[in-house]
């Protein structure tokens, strides 16, 4: 789960931490089974090279302490790393061992973890101003990068440098770095980047470019000019734009032809290149753009609207530095296109300037070169020797294409091939940054055009895969992975791409035509849901489920997730494909069955304490609700009283966090464990005691009608809290929440991919289309194809094993929390709703599970803040997230989606107003 905001290319901006806390409900341990990790016996940290093993180092300054160093020769996950590499950990009370609390090391104060138990009691999830983030730095890389993984998801490379940095880090690691670089802790010979492993290992995929140009077609204005919504000129760049994609996808365009034909009027080259006035001086970026657009299109650009573009460039070349005598309007250094400013317009007017015969100034060539970072890509600003230097894939694929057709700089063009090899996302994207990890369609898009042109059609054909999975609905792409709203400035580079040409050669005189691309694929027949009863057996083998009772924290560890447990009763209740045992789930539960650490459900639940969340308290409420137990006295515990005594009478002050509003209840700061309360006390007949939280819930609902992950903290708006907080309301019989709930369907509908799937901080996330299916069926009549295709989705996510993948174009394999919330969101059945009966089931002794357990095998889940979460054998993406803690950041969002599991079959769940069934059943 999580949510996104648009960002453009240059911008690099990174999505929000989702749902911080809503995974606290879904990992946890009492205070008398908290204990530490060992460390094992470090690797020499001689072993350790550009070629092998990894490189862990803790900073232990803030507590009066040095950076210490570790070696793994060969690591398999980050978290392997830290404790092969001699260091200790603790989790946290409530989460288990996997949410890394504190560290320690044998060379510092005798071994202590820090942060001491009187600076934090490690119960809950630690600050974000106090705790322990994650950061990582790839074989030649010599800044630090915030991991988008926990440690127990992401995977080490030879060569990688990972760091534990203890204090406060701001979202996505916009603050907090590691005052140390990676070569100061990296091993001799660490600083030599290895030869990339090889393209993406992805099938082919093409992108329906007809329909992308009907879309660019569809947004000129009288078929000649880009104009922004609500305004009255027209926006020049991006009818440029236009025109380079029309032609690239069909070098003799009409339409590309018209709009050129439109901006060579006097009157708007004037307007859009010459602001100064005819004789004045150009903007350069403009006369750049308008004379390839005349290269594109077959026109003269040295008499394009008046003008001569090509020797008006050359006439304002920057000749010398801004500190070489007196100051030049639009100049920073010698070899400026003057006024440009951007790296892209200095490459542009190269390459317009090559490609209209005429040779551009070697200095302003070499002004591109001067732009290389040390990763060897380059950046987008037209930075001064010696500045801040970030990679971004548009800029660097945009120079080397530049200095490719300009020729003798083969040097710095191989290492921007290498730095767009290495950079290339395993889903086949490129990010628009270094700093990030999810794919842009422009980035993508501009990436492709140079690996194809220099000659690594393998990596261009991947890029072209994954922006085949991201065009939308009417042919056009976002500016970022998972958003939805078309644009016409990532679609332009994207089509180019698609259509296997570039910049350079679309602008080139007698340019072949590009290879047509291929029709697209057949869609699948819609309503191939998933294969529930293979799902529901790999939800109980016991290799996963402990004795047929719970799942652990971490395989082999005896430690109970007490909220991934749930959730597979939650799915078993709406399958109906095994009730053995999941009233043996439930008896384990209610009747005092303690996992390997000797705790049961309460020691997670934290009822009677000050840690009691509302949102554990009300998913155990719920499950007992909905298997006809009584959530009065489960577990030899009274949920409904806890619920009641858990709403907030108002927010609560620093630094007591435990309150968000009033309304709210207590440490539950989601909209995930907001609803999930609301829905046990209403199911509990409890109505009146939960209005104040039913009213908040209300008021978090934004106009568009979504509602956003957190509560208290800024964040997007997502489909999985849209869903949940839906099916909450629908209990209620007024038309303000049933208004509520049409607005919340109309939205999230909106957001289902072409696919069927739907974004979530993974990706095209399991979680959320499982989430969305239920949400949809709350209407079904209405948003009957749209489900049917949200179902055909997951069956293309389960595997062979009957498990789920986290995420479309993810790392495969099956994982437990999310085939815990596709079996069940398959079915469609609503939370809310969900009933199943347990008669004529036998009861069975609850077993007692000495020390520990084993058999289990594969990654634990891990909890951390930001993203989705890895449940055992899968993987947790990318999404915004607050730096990593080591445990996912994306664990704690889908332990919150997790909550939620419903069906769609035999029981179809309509609004009040609507037919209703409840019964439960198969799909």
């Amino acid at each position: 789960m999580g949510t996104a905001e648009q960002a453009e290319r240059r911008t690099g901006k990174q999505r929000l931490v989702s749902l911080l806390s809503a995974a606290l409900l879904t990992f946890g341990t009492s205070v008398a089974f908290a204990t530490g990790t060992p460390s094992a016996a470090a690797d020499p940290i001689e072993g350790c090279t550009a070629t092998t093993g990894a490189i862990v180092a803790v900073d232990f300054g803030p507590f009066g302490g040095k950076v210490e160093r570790g070696c793994d020769t060969t690591p398999t996950t980050g978290y392997e790393l830290l404790h092969t590499g001699g260091f200790t950990t603790e989790g946290t009370q409530h989460d288990g061992p996997a949410f890394i609390c504190r560290i320690g090391n044998g060379s510092f104060n005798s071994g202590t973890q820090y942060p001491t138990a009187d600076k934090e009691n490690c119960v809950l999830t630690p600050q974000a101003t106090a705790y322990w983030s994650y950061w990582v730095a790839s074989p030649g890389q010599k800044t630090w990068t915030y991991s988008s993984l926990g440690a127990m998801a992401r995977t080490p490379k030879a060569g990688d440098v990972d760091a534990w940095v203890f204090g406060s880090a701001g979202i996505g690691g916009t603050s907090g770095k590691p005052m140390f670089s990676p070569d100061d802790v990296r091993a001799a010979g660490g600083g030599t980047d290895p030869d990339p492993s090889g393209p993406p290992p992805v099938p082919p995929g093409t992108v329906d470019v007809p329909a992308a140009t009907r879309w660019l077609t569809g947004k000129l204005v009288d078929g000649e000019r880009v104009v922004d919504d609500g305004a009255t000129t027209p926006n020049y760049l991006l009818t440029t734009e236009a025109v380079y994609a029309l032609a690239g996808a069909d070098p003799k365009s009409p339409a590309a032809r018209k709009a050129a034909d439109f901006l060579a009027t006097p009157a708007h080259t004037d307007a859009y290149a010459y602001p100064a006035g005819r004789t004045g001086i150009p903007d350069a970026t403009a006369a750049a753009r308008l004379a390839l657009v005349a290269e594109a299109t077959g026109k003269d650009p040295r008499a394009f609207g008046g003008h001569d573009l090509l020797g008006d460039l050359i006439k304002y070349v920057c000749p010398r530095d801004i500190g070489d005598g007196d100051t030049i309007d639009g100049c920073l250094t010698k070899g400026d296109f003057r006024t440009t400013g951007q790296s892209d317009a200095q490459a542009m007017a190269v390459i317009a300037l090559l490609n209209g015969g005429v040779t551009p100034p070697a200095d302003a060539v070499k002004r591109l070169t001067g732009l290389q970072c040390e990763d060897g890509g380059f950046t987008s600003i037209l930075i001064r020797s010696g500045g801040w230097c970030e990679s971004e894939a548009g800029s660097t694929a945009l120079i080397a294409l530049a200095l490719k057709r300009a020729g003798g700089h083969d040097s710095v063009v191989e290492k921007a091939r290498a730095h767009l090899r290495k950079s290339q996302l395993p889903t086949g994207a490129w990010p628009a940054a270094a700093s990030m990890t999810t794919g842009s369609p422009g980035s993508t898009g501009w990436a492709a055009q140079a690996m194809r042109a220099l000659g690594d059609t393998p990596y261009a054909d991947a890029g072209l895969f994954w922006l085949s999975k991201q065009q939308l609905v009417r042919g056009a792409f976002a500016f970022e992975e998972g958003l939805t709203e078309p644009q016409l400035y990532p679609t332009a580079p994207a089509v180019v791409a698609a259509a296997k040409s570039d910049l350079v050669k679309l602008t080139t005189k007698k340019a072949d035509p590009p290879t047509p691309p291929n029709p697209p694929s057949p869609p699948t027949a819609p309503g191939v849901g998933p294969d529930l009863k293979k799902g529901s057996a790999y939800l109980t083998d016991t290799t996963r489920l402990i004795q047929g009772r719970y799942y652990e924290n971490t395989p082999g560890s005896g430690f109970a997730d007490y909220g991934l447990t749930i959730d597979g009763a939650y799915a078993l209740a709406a399958t109906g494909e095994n009730n053995t045992t999941l009233r043996n789930i439930v008896d384990f539960l209610d009747k005092g069955g303690k996992d390997g650490k000797g705790r049961g459900v309460h020691d997670w639940t934290l009822i009677g304490t000050k840690h009691a969340g509302g949102g554990s308290l009300g998913k155990t409420a719920l499950l007992a609700e909905a298997v006809g137990r009584d959530p009065r006295n489960f577990g030899g515990q009274d949920l409904i009283a806890a619920l009641a005594k858990a709403v907030c009478p108002a927010p609560s002050t620093a630094p007591d966090r435990s309150c968000a509003a009033k309304g709210a209840y207590t440490n539950a700061p989601s909209v995930f464990s907001q609803s999930l309360a609301v829905i046990a006390q209403v199911r509990a007949g409890e109505s009146a005691a939960a209005a104040e939280p039913i009213a908040y819930l209300e008021s978090l609902q934004e106009p568009s009608g979504a509602w956003p992950s957190l509560i208290g903290t800024p964040s997007g708006a997502e489909a999985d809290s849209t869903a949940m907080a839906a099916m909450a309301l629908d209990l209620l019989p007024d038309a303000k929440a049933q208004a509520a709930v049409d607005k919340a369907l109309a939205w999230l509908a909106a957001q289902q991919k072409d696919d069927g799937g739907f974004p979530g901080a993974s990706g095209n996330s399991v979680n959320s289309a499982a989430l969305a299916v239920q949400g949809m069926t709350l209407d079904e009549p209405k948003y009957r194809t749209r489900i049917a295709k949200a179902r055909t989705f997951l069956a293309t996510q389960q595997n062979t094993d009957g498990g789920f993948n986290v995420a479309k174009g993810g790392q495969p394999g099956s994982d437990v929390r999310a085939s815990t919330q596709a079996v069940g969101g398959a079915t469609g059945i609503s939370f809310a709703t969900l009933t199943r009966s347990l008669d004529g089931t036998t009861p069975q002794p609850v077993p007692t599970v000495p020390g520990g357990t084993t058999g289990t095998t594969g990654a634990p889940v891990i909890v951390t803040p930001g993203g989705e979460t890895a449940g055992t054998g899968g993987e947790s993406g990318s999404g915004g997230r607050l730096a990593s803690t080591g445990a996912q950041v994306a664990g704690l969002a889908a332990a919150a989606v997790a909550l939620v599991l419903g069906g769609w079959g035999t029981s179809r769940v309509g609004r009040r107003r609507r037919h209703r069934e409840t019964t439960g059943g198969r799909a």
